[in-house]
């Protein structure tokens, strides 16, 4: 979990945030903030994950509802899913097809909405946040109705995973706020990684949810857009920490930011992960920059999908040169969808855009 796994201690740090929230959160008990909120999960064929990340959750914080969203891999990935949800006693929302991240999300904080739930987290399929941290979310995002709220992401050996991450407008590359490296001219964008988000229900129908076309990778650098866009604000929690093991969903071991050496640069990625990483930066760009920002991108969308793969190592070179050739189709399919979203001929936000 985040500090400790002693009992008497974890009740000690969830008794202290309890206290902090009633002080924040309008006199509130952490208890009767959780009883407003909903945990909100997508899974796609992970079941045996939440099992082991989704329990812990809902074990340490019964009052929170669970909301999981099946995105449809096959039947017995969705039989499997349905058996879990039942015998928590989840709720589990049931979609005929696979709507993506974002979407995915979408529906599950309408049903979290429906269920009365004041306060949405949304959490990733293979993060686990305690009861003290989940408390601490809670009331920061009861406190400011309009914030959209982030904790301390780390992994299971206590690395920082993320702590703020921004986007450089120059190019469309991704630097942490810790990172050495220089930001080149032009300003950055603030974004919250959607591995564990708080916020209300309210500001999450201001925005209008998240934008569902992305349907993997860059919908939550998106949907802060879409925060600050409707008067919200990016409030990064820092006295909160989720763990979040990246690889549980599509082999995910680095952030932007990872160091080489650090033991991570030789693990490959997927190939949904290149490709979508690759395409949505660009569509990202048709969606919210200028025409002058558009053109720097487009022009560094070589060195940008390179970038992207390297995340992945040099090492997977050595077995095969897909990563290369799934760049540069993603390259190709992200200038499209970018001179798309110029003529306003996207499709509707709520309609995924798969890979073609």
């Amino acid at each position: 979990m985040t500090a400790t796994t002693d009992p008497a201690q974890r009740a000690d740090a969830a008794e202290t945030a309890e206290a902090a929230a009633s002080e924040t959160a309008g006199g509130l008990s952490g208890r009767a903030l959780l009883s407003r909120t909903a945990v909100v999960v997508v899974s796609y064929d992970s079941a045996a994950l939440l099992e082991r990340t989704l329990a812990r959750v809902a074990e340490d914080s019964p009052e929170a509802r669970i909301v999981v969203v099946d995105n449809y891999s096959t039947p017995a990935a969705r039989a499997e899913l349905v058996e879990l949800a039942s015998a928590r006693g989840w709720e589990a929302v049931l979609p005929e097809t696979n709507t993506g991240f974002g979407g995915g999300m979408n529906l599950g904080a309408a049903r979290a909405r429906e269920l009365g739930a004041e306060l949405l987290v949304l959490l990733n399929p293979d993060a686990v946040i305690a009861r003290a941290d989940l408390i601490r979310l809670a009331a920061r995002a009861h406190a400011d109705r309009l914030a959209l709220v982030a904790p301390v992401l780390k992994d299971s050996s206590g690395r920082i995973v993320s702590d703020g991450v921004v986007v450089c407008l120059a190019d469309g590359s991704m630097r942490s706020r810790r990172s050495p490296r220089p930001i080149p001219p032009g300003g950055t964008q603030p974004w919250l990684s959607g591995a564990c988000l708080a916020l209300s229900t309210d500001l999450f129908e201001a925005a209008g949810g998240f934008d569902a076309r992305y349907f993997l990778y860059w919908e939550d650098v998106d949907f802060s857009a879409r925060v600050l866009a409707a008067g919200g604000s990016l409030d990064l929690a820092r006295g909160a920490v989720a763990v979040h093991d990246e690889g549980g969903t599509h082999s995910e071991s680095q952030g932007p930011d990872s160091a080489p050496g650090s033991g991570q640069e030789d693990r490959a990625k997927s190939d949904v992960y290149y490709y979508y990483n690759v395409r949505n930066r660009l569509l990202y760009a048709g969606l919210h920059l200028d025409r002058s920002v558009q053109r720097r991108w487009v022009a560094t969308a070589g060195r940008a999908a390179r970038e992207i793969v390297l995340r992945g190592g040099r090492r997977q070179f050595l077995r095969t040169r897909r990563p290369l050739v799934t760049a540069a189709q993603a390259t190709r399919d992200g200038l499209r969808l970018l001179r798309a979203a110029r003529r306003g001929e996207l499709p509707d936000v709520d309609e995924p855009i798969l890979r073609s």
